[in-house]
């Protein structure tokens, strides 16, 4: 059944909703406004070549650092800049297991990316079909959901993730659960308050009048116009999945030294900063730091150009 019907077929026509042809206009012009922020360019650049870099760490770096067969011990806390015995320069030295710096930081930022996407784009779906099935339905059904969502956000993400992977145990696609579970309340709450004002214009009322499914009129017509500020908070949400996992694996409780991890590369190398070898945590540390800042400065020029009465 097409979502607008004439008024000779006897049924209510569904306007478009208002907001959809300034969505375009701006989708038309997202890369222009986008590019007036050279802050905002430089960090899209670095995110563009860490990404590159690390999916292609097979392609570009020495060695494989968690192939234990190629892993020389002779070549162990080898300072940066240093010839190892494979006849190549580690440009950011070893580790205690010979591993070289630049190899396991590359293999380790892509576990990180893997990981923040996912869990923050698992979590987008998640909190998205909670904040508009409350937002739409109303009642009992979004006292219960929000109040679910608030209980959530009262407590600490990085707490709800240690409880979590405490339960479910180490390994990716646990730490995947575990942020899930802890970030989803953000997008919840965002879309239930965008949705909410969206719900009482007329083009919803209008489609609620219509045989329509319920589901079409939720993700087809309410959906798009409370996707702006979701964007936003996706951005965020992924600078801080990569963190929270960093720290979890910090910690001892994500992913083991093992598998690859920024995280556990910090905190092996915590154990030996006393002792001089400086570059087993600093450099782990400059590369999420970089991955973070960079995500966060390309979400907040987003933002400025969603909505521009946010410019500074």
């Amino acid at each position: 059944m097409p979502d607008t019907l004439t008024p000779e077929s006897g049924v209510i026509a569904v306007p478009s909703a208002p907001p959809a042809e300034t969505r375009a206009m701006r989708l038309r012009n997202f890369w222009s406004d986008y590019r007036q922020s050279w802050v905002a360019i430089a960090a899209l650049i670095v995110i563009v070549a860490l990404l590159m870099g690390s999916f292609g760490a097979p392609f570009l770096v020495p060695q494989d650092p968690y192939d234990l067969a190629k892993l020389d011990w002779m070549d162990a806390f080898l300072p940066p800049g240093t010839e190892g015995s494979g006849g190549y320069v580690h440009l950011l030295g070893t580790d205690n297991a010979g591993r070289d710096m630049l190899s396991a930081i590359l293999y380790g930022l892509r576990t990180s990316f893997v990981i923040g996407l996912s869990a923050g784009a698992l979590a987008l779906v998640v909190g998205i079909t909670v904040g508009l099935t409350a937002a739409y339905f109303g009642g009992r059904i979004e006292a219960l959901l929000m109040r679910i969502v608030d209980l959530q956000l009262s407590m600490p993400a990085i707490l709800l993730a240690l409880v979590m992977v405490a339960m479910l145990g180490q390994g990716i696609p646990q730490i995947i659960f575990a942020l899930v579970v802890a970030q989803y309340a953000y997008f919840a709450r965002t879309t239930h308050g965008a949705a909410s004002v969206e719900r009482r214009k007329d083009y919803i009322e209008a489609a609620r009048s219509t045989p329509l499914p319920t589901w079409r009129i939720m993700f087809k017509h309410l959906l798009p116009n409370v996707l702006p500020p979701l964007i936003v908070v996706a951005t965020v949400q992924v600078a801080s999945a990569i963190s929270l996992e960093a720290t979890l694996s910090f910690l001892g409780v994500g992913l083991p030294l093992t598998e690859p991890s920024l995280g556990s590369l910090i905190s092996n190398g915590f154990k030996y900063i006393h002792a001089g070898r400086y570059w087993l945590s600093i450099y782990p540390g400059v590369f999420l730091m970089i991955t973070v800042v960079a995500i966060n400065l390309v979400g907040d020029q987003i933002r400025t150009v969603i909505d521009p009465r946010n410019s500074r």
